[in-house]
């Protein structure tokens, strides 16, 4: 295979620690730069999927995912660069602190691991609010913590600008690492939290006010130009390009509301690059699945907090049942996948799969998984494997056992309802991980094509 080269600029802003303003401060600077014409883009470490959507709040496209448990080195580089293309930088956020990975005492799948993996320049971001001096010994901490940490540069979040101004020089002359600025405690510009984490982009209250002033604020304090420089000095991505088979053209629909968001843009990049029509509806507000399809994809998101409409609208749901039960290739991933069961705490749901779903009070079986096929099924055969990962509060009478999860510790479990045209369980998969899965899928999809073709 021929080796790509690709010159993407691009700058991680990863953190000390979870809750240390990540995600705020990737959303100022993103609307800082996009009101200065700047063309930005965003990429997220791990497999958060409500981060993407502030960034693609902001910058009006979306984010990509970077995360090195379902990816390797190639498959970051290609990722980063595809999202990147045509555009001026990106601006990556890391997960949890900067060397947290999936085990206590391991980076693996760190944030770390994927600036290393990409060649990425990392500005360390440092909470300083309750503190002054010590915010440098924490600092000196992280740097040259591991080899290669990447760390070039820090920006005080929660600070003071008299702190920052008498800290900016010991930061730059006994570290040895830029000083980027700061960011003061706005809480008028917060943005709001929940049990999966942050609220979703489109429930963000006043999210337009509220980047307005974490922009202003980023115009005053933080060293935009520094920044853009330092990605300008990345070095160029080398990668080698999957062989993606274009296929014949197929109608696969979505579901896309306020029930159901969590979507790996990438993988439905991934279809679309086999010929695949993406064609999204609404469980909550249409009255039937779309004309025509000849796939369905149930994505997660919080059909719990909009059970009562969901059931309401019942033509949809007879309408999801009728199609899957009829052998419609689906995959129900999480909150798709308890749209599927008969109930939803008491609200009736599509009733494909027998059991209903209920509220733990706690996460369940969360966390990065392999699974591995126990039966041949919709997306692979027997003894296949995928990297996946699992975060729900909510669990199903019936989670099914046509795979197999085993974390990293050696924890396993049952899971997934899996047959000829169903895969429906609470792992997230992104199928740029093995795109042999969405092969097979695509594959199921022209063979209901070609059957719907002879009705």
């Amino acid at each position: 295979m021929n080796v790509i080269k690709a010159k993407t600029n691009r700058v991680m802003i990863s953190g000390t620690g979870s809750g240390c303003g990540k995600t705020t401060l990737v959303c100022a600077l993103l609307s800082a730069y996009k009101r200065r014409g700047v063309n930005v883009g965003a990429a997220k470490c791990g497999p958060d999927y409500i981060d993407p959507m502030f960034h693609r709040s902001v910058v009006g496209a979306h984010s990509t995912n970077l995360d090195p448990f379902f990816f390797d080195g190639n498959t970051l580089s290609r990722l980063l660069a595809k999202n990147g293309e045509g555009r001026t930088l990106t601006v990556i956020e890391g997960a949890m602190g900067y060397y947290d990975g999936f085990a206590a005492a391991s980076p693996r799948a760190s944030a770390y691991e994927t600036a290393r993996a990409t060649g990425t320049p990392v500005i360390l971001a440092v909470n300083a609010r309750g503190a002054s001096l010590s915010a440098l010994a924490q600092i000196r901490g992280f740097i040259g913590f591991r080899p290669d940490d990447r760390i070039a540069g820090v920006i005080l979040n929660n600070c003071s600008e008299r702190v920052y101004t008498a800290l900016k020089p010991m930061i730059e002359g006994e570290l040895g690492v830029s000083a980027f600025g700061f960011m003061p405690r706005i809480p008028e510009a917060e943005l709001g939290s929940r049990h999966l984490g942050l609220i979703t982009a489109d429930e963000t209250e006043d999210l337009a006010t509220k980047l307005s002033r974490l922009a202003e604020q980023a115009e005053r304090s933080l060293d935009l130009d520094g920044i853009a420089s330092l990605a300008e000095r990345a070095p160029e991505l080398s990668f080698t390009l999957p062989v993606i088979k274009k296929r014949e053209p197929c109608r696969i629909a979505a579901a896309r509301d306020a029930a159901f968001c969590f979507y790996y843009e990438d993988s439905l990049d991934l279809l679309r690059e086999m010929g695949a029509e993406i064609v999204e509806f609404s469980p909550i507000s249409d009255e039937r699945l779309p004309e025509g399809v000849h796939g369905l994809i149930l994505g997660g998101g919080y059909p719990e907090l909009h059970a009562e409409a969901l059931s309401n609208n019942v033509s949809m749901r007879e309408s999801v049942r009728s199609a899957v039960a009829g052998g419609l290739p689906c995959i129900a991933e999480c909150g798709g996948f308890m749209y599927l069961t008969e109930r939803i705490a008491d609200k009736p749901m599509a009733g494909v799969i027998p059991g209903g779903c209920s509220d733990t009070g706690g996460l369940r079986r969360f966390g990065y998984v392999t699974l591995t096929a126990e039966r041949d099924n919709l997306l692979c055969r027997k003894g296949a494997s995928i990297p996946a990962h699992e975060f729900h509060h909510w669990d199903a009478d019936d989670p099914g056992e046509g795979f197999r999860a085993v974390k990293p510790d050696g924890r396993s479990w049952a899971c997934v309802h899996a047959g000829p045209t169903l895969f429906a369980g609470f792992p997230h998969l992104h199928l740029c991980a093995e795109p042999a899965f969405a092969e097979s899928f695509y594959t199921a999809c022209l063979k209901e094509k070609h059957e719907c073709s002879k009705r």
